[in-house]
């Protein structure tokens, strides 16, 4: 069975191409132990795109970058059928979507028949051309970067869309430390050193490898009643009246059955990573901000009152008894 420490290779490799982004390199791995797809929202200049194509590159499989533009076709994603003038027949000729790994930046800048386009394929592992159905490859996997402060020329991800992503993470600023070793990583004319990063991908997993991984993360261990703890998170979520009057007035739309399953799998993969054979309370509450961020619909009271999905889930963690 595949143990971890491939994957601690690949973390510690990842931490030392994109420094200071530790949170976003796990979770960038949990979403592909899960097999499922990762929305990264930040600030430009933080290292959204180089950690996504670092690990993209760290995988065996085609790996392809796509930049949203409002003038996107659906035809520039899932491909077209190509008329062949010598045989009087049409030929499909395939578009990015078929690639293992696909790295959407800027997503929030695509139309919505784009978007169609994408749902469909991150929902089914398929698209659809005319009539004409085609199944994408076993490793597919989505990973999308969005600007949370130009909204000019952008358009708003449907909820169905943001809910077929397993985790939508944040990306927030590195420390003093971390920048300035951001600052010596790019001076010109320096020599390396055990101090200095090296930052061409040395270490890669196969297909194989990934899939196996996935196996051995299903294989970890749930307690009965840290399921029944999940499914009471995530039905606190939609009704909090039973623990919290404030979290009620919040609380507008609460969360899927699809957040329940991502959160054991995510848990899972997270026990797995940390090198532990069974899922403790303190995973589930890790992977929880990132599973449910993007599938918690406030309210106008939330808004006045200045109260986050964050903040939301950090009092939902508070009111929930654990088992």
């Amino acid at each position: 069975m595949m143990d971890a420490n491939a994957f601690k290779t690949l973390r510690q490799q990842l931490g030392q191409q994109v420094i200071g982004q530790h949170h976003l390199i796990n979770s960038m791995l949990i979403a592909l132990l899960s097999d499922g797809h990762i929305l990264v929202e930040g600030m430009p200049g933080l290292a959204k795109t180089t950690a996504v194509k670092s690990l993209a590159t760290a995988i065996e499989g085609e790996f392809h970058r796509i930049q949203f533009t409002p003038d996107l076709l659906p035809a520039d994603l899932v491909g077209t059928d190509i008329y062949q003038q010598e045989t009087g027949e049409f030929t499909f000729r395939a578009g990015p979507l078929f690639h293992h790994v696909l790295l959407a930046d800027e997503i929030n800048r695509a139309p919505p028949k784009v978007q169609s386009a994408l749902l469909e394929a991150m929902a089914e592992r398929q698209i659809t051309v005319g009539q004409t159905t085609y199944p994408l490859p076993k490793l597919f996997m989505v990973l999308a970067t969005q600007n949370p402060i130009e909204h000019e020329g952008t358009y708003t991800l449907p909820e169905a869309q943001l809910d077929r992503f397993l985790l939508y993470v944040k990306v927030s600023y590195p420390s003093r430390e971390e920048e300035l070793a951001i600052l010596a990583l790019h001076e010109p004319n320096t020599p390396p050193t055990e101090n200095l990063p090296n930052t061409t991908p040395s270490y890669h997993l196969s297909q194989a490898d990934v899939l196996a991984a996935r196996e051995a993360v299903g294989q970890v261990y749930i307690d009965p009643r840290l399921k029944e703890y999940i499914v009471d998170i995530i039905r606190a979520s939609r009704a909090p009246a039973a623990y919290d009057k404030d979290l009620q007035r919040w609380q507008r739309f609460g969360a899927s059955p699809r957040a329940s399953i991502a959160l054991v799998r995510c848990a899972r993969a997270y026990a797995w990573l940390s090198g532990e054979s069974h899922v403790t309370p303190q995973h589930i509450q890790t992977v929880l901000p990132d599973i449910l961020r993007h599938r918690l619909l406030l309210s106008f009271e939330a808004e006045a009152d200045a109260i986050s999905p964050d903040i939301f889930i950090e009092r939902l963690l508070r009111v929930v008894g654990v088992p």
